[in-house]
C-alpha cells in the first residue's frame, strides 16, 4: 500500500514497531542538554510517537536509517506542537514565550540530525512543512496543516515523487 492510499492518521502498529520510541530519545536528549528545557520535561512515559514519524521512517528511501528519521521528524513535530498548541514532552503551558523558543530548539534538533546525516531531501521537506504549517495556521486552516505534515512525511520516506520545487505547501 502506498502512502497516498493510506492516511498518515492510520500509521500505527506494524510499521512503527520497527522504530523504537523516537520521543523517548528526544526526551533523553533534552534531559542530557540540561538547562531550562530539561527542567520542564514532564515526568513519566512520553506519549506515543507522532504518526508522521512512523510514516516518514517507513519509506524505502530511508529504510537504512529509520531510527534517525523517526527521531528527527518526532523532534520537529514536537516543536510544531509547542508552536501551535501543547507539546507532549515539556510542561510550558504557563510560558508561551518559552514554549515558542523550545519549539524552535526542537525544530533545530531535528533539522540538525538530518543535515549531519547529509539528507538534504528530508531537510528541505521538513523546512517546507514548517513554513507551510505556519501559513496554514496563520489562515486558521488546521486541516491543511495536517495535510502538509502528511505530504512532508511521504516526501521524506518515499521521495518527492517527481516534484523538485521544494514547495509541498503549494501542492496541498
Amino acid at each position: 500500500m502506498t502512502p497516498v492510499e493510506r492516511s498518515c492518521e492510520d500509521w500505527s502498529g506494524g510499521e512503527a514497531e520497527a522504530v523504537s520510541s523516537a520521543l523517548h530519545r528526544v526526551r533523553d536528549e533534552l534531559l542530557a542538554e540540561g538547562g531550562m528545557l530539561a527542567a520542564a520535561v514532564v515526568t513519566g512515559e512520553p506519549a506515543a510517537d507522532p504518526p508522521v514519524a512512523a510514516l516518514a521512517a517507513s519509506g524505502p528511501r530511508v529504510a537504512d536509517r529509520a531510527e534517525e528519521i523517526a527521531f528527527a521528524v518526532a523532534a520537529v513535530h514536537e516543536g510544531y506542537l509547542l508552536h501551535y498548541g501543547q507539546g507532549t514532552l515539556l510542561d510550558l503551558a504557563g510560558d508561551p514565550d518559552l514554549a515558542l523558543l523550545a519549539g524552535d530548539r526542537l525544530y533545530a534538533m531535528g533539522l540538525d540530525r538530518l543535515a549531519a546525516a547529509g539528507d538534504l531531501v528530508a531537510v528541505v521537506a521538513l523546512a517546507d512543512v514548517i513554513a507551510g504549517c505556519a501559513e496554514a495556521h496563520a489562515s486558521g486552516d488546521e486541516t491543511r496543516a495536517a495535510a502538509i505534515w502528511d505530504a512532508g512525511a511521504t516526501a521524506i520516506g518515499w521521495g518527492r515523487q517527481g516534484h523538485t520545487d521544494g514547495r509541498l505547501r503549494d501542492r496541498v
